[in-house]
């Protein structure tokens, strides 16, 4: 029987295998997801100066979402991300999906990001 924490541990060890290879700049930022049971976070970060440049997550106010864990949910935080990212003047990035599946939440959050103006 595989436990919660041994899925997190080897989604970690997953993460960091991924970000081994990946890393943000100010021009081409890293946007990275965290997903809990509850919420979905977002932030485009620069990895060179260390400094998240935007954040979104379902806590937002401005999101004024009212189911917080569902696919719905990542659609309207990867709107606000790119919307965000657009208002700092971002276009391209770099997806890091935080060792989660590409699937369900993850999928959605990166395809609302893509529609809304991000490249990756």
């Amino acid at each position: 029987m595989i436990t919660k924490a041994d899925k997190n541990a080897v989604r970690k060890k997953r993460h960091a295998r991924v970000r081994s290879k990946l890393s943000g700049t100010a021009a081409r930022p890293r946007l990275n997801v965290y997903r809990s049971n509850k919420h979905i976070y977002a932030q485009l970060i620069d990895d060179v100066n260390g400094v998240t440049l935007a954040s979104a997550s379902t806590q937002d106010k401005e999101a004024s979402i009212e189911a917080t864990g569902n696919v719905d949910a990542a659609v309207k935080v990867g709107e606000l991300i790119a919307k965000r990212a657009e208002a700092k003047g971002l276009k391209s990035i770099v997806f890091d999906r935080g060792g989660y599946l590409y699937h369900g939440r993850v999928k959605a959050l990166a395809d609302a990001a893509r529609e809304n103006g991000l490249e990756f």
